[in-house]
């Protein structure tokens, strides 16, 4: 049996268990998260800004919140780049100019 050390400050000692034995956790005040259908996905186009030798691509962005809360706005693309959305182009694009990675993701 091991020995404790007493507390210099004058603490207690090792307290007991909270709970006399284990019971189901009480998720009375969770909540679950909700996954929408694949179906019911909607993904918006936007335009990247070239860098240096790579041209500016069309992307897709998954939209999450209203159409007017986004339109404008620099959002994260289905590949990890930076994109600008404009809500006046839909997804997906008929261009030559467009990432091959968000076409395969948004499919």
């Amino acid at each position: 049996m091991r020995k404790v050390a007493a507390s210099p400050f004058g603490g207690k000692g090792p307290a007991g268990t909270v709970t006399s034995e284990p019971g189901p956790a009480d998720r009375s005040g969770m909540t679950t998260p909700t996954v929408a259908p694949a179906s019911a996905t909607v993904y918006a186009a936007a335009r990247s800004r070239a860098h240096g030798p790579t041209t500016a691509l069309w992307h897709a962005v998954e939209l999450h919140r209203p159409t007017p809360e986004v339109d404008g706005a620099c959002e994260l693309t289905l590949c990890g780049s930076l994109a600008r959305i404009m809500t006046d182009v839909e997804w997906p694009i008929a261009a030559r100019d467009v990432c091959p990675a968000c076409v395969t993701l948004a499919r």
